[in-house]
């Protein structure tokens, strides 16, 4: 008893020499938990402004502008996605291909048609910096629609190459669009913007395999069965030439591109007259510089934005920290500053950065997945059984369609809030994923004369379903990882190099 006494009072005096001591050090914890509350009220107090900032400064959405390009993008996109339908089964009407070897012949012709396309994107770009945006686009959508009217009549295996090699030589708006896009938007609406275009191509990977599947004539009934939808897609070419000769405003900064665009002040002239004569403007406005660049206008508006209060959104600061970007590429000195120290910045200098070859090596095994897939996807439907699946063109561009479609709804409806949540990284990384799971897949889906699965429906009913789950798949993939690789692209720049 006497020992329990001395043991409580030993724990009593322990438990008052710790209980002194921690009010010893109150003063000192307290003033640290002080100063700890204070960064936190500073840093959220911080963030709320910038974010207040940023959504009282966001540009709005050039519409008329952008509803121009999307305009053009449909046009090309139908015309380009009308063609895989009947191309197998055009391949094979010609004397000259052996049996069973369509597949090899198609698949050349797809070759041909990209690298046709590599060679020239650069020449297209550097002709839109000189000659400028507008007439750049005019011209290649120009040549493009003749090309597709000589594809029509093409009856040998000679003349469809060297007309899909024209086509690939001509389409310099797969490089333009984008840039145009860019050079409208700023940083406060780009992502926006830049989530559009792959809707536009959803909406042309539906309307383009319905058009050149359902108006492809019978092989034998006609010299030319081939030539209807391809004269379809040549009107829709030539309706968005003239759309965007008369509306669309030159979006090439004139001041950075010194004295080497003089068709700049033809078009300007063409499209004020244009005007004029349908009574939209007056005579009075001829002799306005057309050229006054529309991006600069934008930076002129929103020059009095402070760049240390922009906040990124989540799936920015995901890009950034995953990229390990170093410094803000914004300075304090002004638009004028930054755009001199940017135009020091080799080309050379961003494809040594580490981040930039990553997204860059990434997006070469994504494309490369991705037109193998389109151009697989008709042979493999068209060829008969075992190897393919039995399909005619009609059927072809029916699934591609409907597929087109529902990639269309999602991406409208579903796709925001997704890539809000995961970020353009995680919807990169996912689409990289999804793309090499719909390859893997595809050549399981059943056959018309296959038994239903679980004695559920028939065989016939199973393939669709397959062939659509799977084709949705690879849809959302490829425009989810587009629209996402562009911003990260764009994000992975190195810094700017300091002023000589």
């Amino acid at each position: 008893m006497f020992g329990q006494q001395e043991e409580v009072s030993d724990f009593e005096d322990e438990e008052g020499h710790a209980n002194q001591a921690a009010l010893d050090d109150a003063p000192c914890m307290y003033a640290a938990g002080a100063r700890r509350r204070r960064k936190r009220r500073r840093r959220s107090l911080a963030t709320s402004s910038r974010e207040r900032s940023t959504s009282a400064h966001t540009t709005p959405l050039p519409w008329t502008q952008l509803g121009l390009l999307a305009l053009l993008s449909l046009a090309e996109q139908t015309a380009l996605n009308s063609i895989g339908p009947y191309l197998p089964a055009m391949v094979a009407s010609f004397d000259e291909i052996p049996d069973g070897q369509e597949g090899l012949y198609v698949g050349l012709l797809a070759s041909a048609f990209a690298l046709a396309q590599l060679v020239t994107n650069l020449l297209w770009g550097y002709c839109s910096d000189r000659v400028g945006r507008k007439p750049t686009m005019l011209l290649g959508t120009s040549l493009l629609m003749v090309c597709f009217i000589f594809f029509g009549f093409c009856t040998t295996y000679a003349q469809l190459i060297m007309v899909h090699v024209a086509m690939g030589l001509l389409n310099g708006n797969a490089a333009i669009v984008p840039t145009c896009l860019g050079e409208i938007t700023d940083r406060t609406n780009q992502g926006s913007a830049f989530t559009w275009l792959p809707v536009v191509y959803s909406l042309g990977s539906l309307t383009g395999p319905a058009l050149g599947g359902l108006l492809a004539g019978p092989v034998g009934r006609s010299r030319h069965p081939f030539l209807m939808p391809n004269i379809l897609d040549a009107a829709l070419l030539l309706s968005s030439v003239v759309v965007l000769a008369v509306w669309f405003e030159e979006t090439l900064d004139c001041t950075d591109s010194s004295g080497a665009s003089p068709a700049l002040d033809w078009t300007a002239k063409a499209h004020d007259w244009c005007m004029v004569c349908l009574g939209r403007r007056s005579k009075n406005s001829r002799g306005k510089d057309r050229r006054a660049c529309y991006r600069g206008s934008q930076d002129e508006a929103h020059a009095h934005l402070d760049d240390d209060n922009e906040v990124s959104d989540q799936s920015a600061d995901e890009e950034h920290g995953f990229l390990e970007l170093e410094g803000d590429s914004d300075g304090e000195g002004g638009d004028t500053k930054k755009d001199d120290v940017e135009d020091q910045q080799s080309a050379m200098n961003g494809l040594r950065n580490r981040n930039t070859l990553a997204v860059l090596g990434t997006y070469l095994v994504f494309q490369l997945a991705n037109i193998s897939f389109n151009s697989l996807y008709p042979v493999f439907a068209s060829s008969p059984p075992p190897t393919g699946r039995g399909l005619g063109p009609g059927t072809i561009g029916v699934s591609l369609s409907l597929a087109g479609l529902a990639t269309m709804l999602f991406q409208v409806f579903v796709f925001q809030s997704l890539k809000a949540r995961m970020g353009n990284l995680g919807t990169y990384r996912y689409s990289l994923f999804g793309m090499a799971l719909s390859m893997a897949v595809m050549p399981w889906v059943g056959y018309l004369d296959s038994g239903p699965n679980l004695g559920l429906g028939t065989g016939e009913a199973w393939l669709y379903g397959e062939l659509g789950v799977t084709l949705v798949l690879k849809n959302i993939c490829a425009v989810g990882g587009l629209s996402s690789v562009m911003l990260l692209v764009r994000a992975s720049r190195p810094p700017p190099l300091p002023p000589a």
